[in-house]
């Protein structure tokens, strides 16, 4: 916004990206959503209350896997743009944000700008349906509402089908990053380590003794 860079230094370029070694861009790309103006704002809120809800939700105390359903949607939304004319894929990540959300949650009623009520998994095809209204192409719609899907099926609906078997394993280095790690039930602290031992304990028992 303040003309430090340019849209053309963060762009989503295959041929900058492997012949000139401009690796930035596969990170880039996902960050820029246009000038200022309604489209930015309606991405930026819709980014910040979804991803929200998902964290604080579903991936409560699963911040690794959070954070790989994100390479993952990222890495399938790069695949597809090395095929078609896609510049940047940010608001493609949000939908992706939103159809997951939605189809984990299908039972919650949305009102969207007091016009339309309907239940939660409608809302990525309203939202695509809304930016077709203002013009803009629905082909990154479809690319987010496609990876969501995707992540949707092969996390939530094929694992528990007969047969099924769970594919998307966080890797894990992501786990030792992210997640804290789990007490070990026979781990037998140190006298001096165990609560009853610590400091304020002792103050407290030497107080109820001189009492």
């Amino acid at each position: 916004q303040l003309e430090f860079i340019t849209p053309f230094q963060l762009y989503f370029n295959p041929d900058l990206i492997f012949r000139k070694f401009q690796i930035w861009r596969l990170i880039t790309n996902f960050l820029f959503f246009g000038p200022l103006g309604f489209s930015f704002f309606f991405n930026m809120i819709f980014l910040y209350r979804y991803c929200r809800m998902l964290e604080e939700g579903s991936f409560r105390g699963r911040t690794a896997d959070f954070v790989f359903m994100f390479l993952f949607g990222g890495f399938l939304m790069t695949l597809f743009g090395l095929f078609a004319s896609l510049f940047f894929l940010g608001q493609a990540f949000t939908i992706m944000l939103v159809y997951v959300w939605s189809r984990r949650n299908p039972y919650i009623r949305m009102n969207f700008f007091g016009l339309l009520n309907f239940q939660a998994p409608f809302l990525p095809w309203v939202l695509m349906g809304f930016s077709l209204l203002l013009g803009n192409s629905i082909i990154i719609d479809l690319l987010g509402i496609a990876v969501g899907h995707i992540y949707y099926f092969l996390e939530d609906v094929f694992p528990n089908q007969p047969g099924g078997k769970k594919l998307l394993l966080t890797p894990s280095f992501l786990k030792m990053v992210f997640d804290t790690p789990e007490e070990d039930p026979n781990y037998n602290p140190l006298p001096e380590d165990r609560p009853e031992h610590q400091p304020r304990d002792q103050d407290q028992n030497e107080h109820q003794h001189l009492q």
